[in-house]
């Protein structure tokens, strides 16, 4: 049966920071958009694919870096609310968004509508310190961290840790600003860590974590929507098998399976701290001692999360809007077998992985179906478009993520 959601209600992609080759955002576009619902978006320019969905009413041009004052990206947000003239749905794409949205609820409620949450919690989960000092306090398992607060710090933890380790941006917003690192970084050696140390500066904006091996371990996702009383309304598990970069990047190639005992562990957390809203998990299987160690919390909807949906045709953009506009969410199982593809990422991620020692024996033989993250029949130019837009800076971009990822291994390859 159709949903039943509010089509006068409008849904707003928001999203800060320089990134149009966003397929998360295109998709949150088509979901509500195919049921009707009046979709605008914060795009960089008038060609991005967002920008051309047919299922777009309007894109509000705004170059943004992430780096902003808040008091103006937040004025920003305002001037588009008093455009679109009713409650609209705010719908972040990234931590920066979702971070700024629950620090200025009192100056956005009005305009718009979206969860209601502890104001500082978005900022903690996506911080990886503060993710971590989460995970102890709720016994979660997540991988071995450091916080090195100087070079020095780097150089003690150099001289006694076991190699490859990972080292992460530590805190949403100065990823923008100041990134230490390019995204997810492995690092194979001591000389490899300190060669780059050398370039963060006296007090080094990263974490460095204990390195889960690939061929012991798996890839898992967690995708749900929980109401103001941290239920959840609708939750997903799958399986990640390829990524770009790989291993440390965005999903590239994923199913939907069946994981009782980490939807279990997920909505326990979730509970625990009292969050209310969307969340995108990655956590890693670690065979060795049979634990699931929760590696990101994105507090806002993950790129790949048309991937999952339900039975009731229901995926975590849609509880949103339902939720929030007093509709009842649907229940039904997952689709359980379904692929997940974003194109432009999955040919370079397979030729990646084919050595890498990397399995996902959880992952269906075949699927059920699949779904692309760029082509929909019903909305051609936002794929037409990334292929434009890819041709040059997205290729001399990919290579600039693989180049990153191999920078910590060279002293190791020699």
């Amino acid at each position: 049966m159709p949903l039943d959601v509010d089509r006068d209600v409008p849904g707003l992609i928001v999203k800060f920071g320089n990134y149009p080759l966003h397929h998360g955002g295109v998709g949150a576009i088509r979901s509500l958009g195919r049921l009707g619902v009046p979709m605008y978006a914060v795009t960089e320019d008038r060609c991005t694919p967002a920008a051309v969905s047919r299922y777009l009413e309007r894109a509000f041009v705004w170059p943004t870096t992430g780096t902003e004052e808040p008091e103006r990206l937040v004025a920003g947000l305002l001037r588009i609310g008093r455009r679109i003239g009713r409650p609209t749905v705010l719908v972040p794409t990234d931590e920066e968004a979702a971070v700024l949205i629950a620090e200025h609820q009192e100056e956005l409620d009005g305009p718009f509508l979206f969860p209601r949450v502890e104001p500082g919690l978005p900022r903690r989960l996506a911080s990886k310190q503060g993710l971590h000092e989460l995970c102890v306090r709720h016994g979660i398992a997540s991988p071995a961290t450091r916080f090195p607060r100087s070079y020095e710090d780097v150089e003690r933890f150099a001289a006694t840790a076991r190699f490859p380790v990972v080292a992460k941006n530590r805190e949403a917003f100065v990823r923008r600003a100041r990134p230490a690192v390019n995204g997810t970084t492995r690092i194979a050696s001591r000389e490899g860590l300190l060669r780059l140390a050398r370039e963060w500066g006296e007090r080094p904006g990263v974490i460095l974590q204990e390195y889960l091996p690939r061929e012991d371990a798996e890839d898992w996702i967690v995708h749900a929507y929980f109401d103001a009383e941290s239920a959840p309304l609708t939750m997903f598990t799958g399986v990640k098998v390829r990524s770009w970069p790989p291993h440390a990047g965005m999903t590239a190639n994923a199913y939907i399976v069946d994981n009782p005992e980490l939807a279990d562990l997920a909505a326990r957390f979730i509970k625990e701290i009292g969050f209310s809203g969307i969340i995108d998990l990655d956590l890693r299987f670690d065979r060795r001692d049979g634990q699931y160690k929760l590696l990101d919390f994105n507090p806002r909807m993950g790129a790949q999360f048309r991937m999952f949906e339900n039975e009731s045709g229901v995926d975590v953009v849609r509880a949103l809007h339902l939720d929030l506009t007093g509709r009842t969410v649907p229940e039904g199982e997952q689709l359980t077998g379904r692929r997940y593809v974003v194109e432009n990422i999955d040919l370079p991620a397979l030729l990646a992985y084919r050595r890498s020692g990397y399995t996902t024996p959880h992952a269906p033989a075949r699927a059920s179906g699949t779904e692309p993250a760029w082509f929909a029949r019903d909305d051609l130019w936002p794929a037409l478009t990334m292929l434009a837009r890819l041709v040059r800076p997205g290729v001399k971009h990919l290579y600039q993520l693989w180049r990153a990822q191999r920078r910590g291994s060279g002293a190791a390859a020699q």
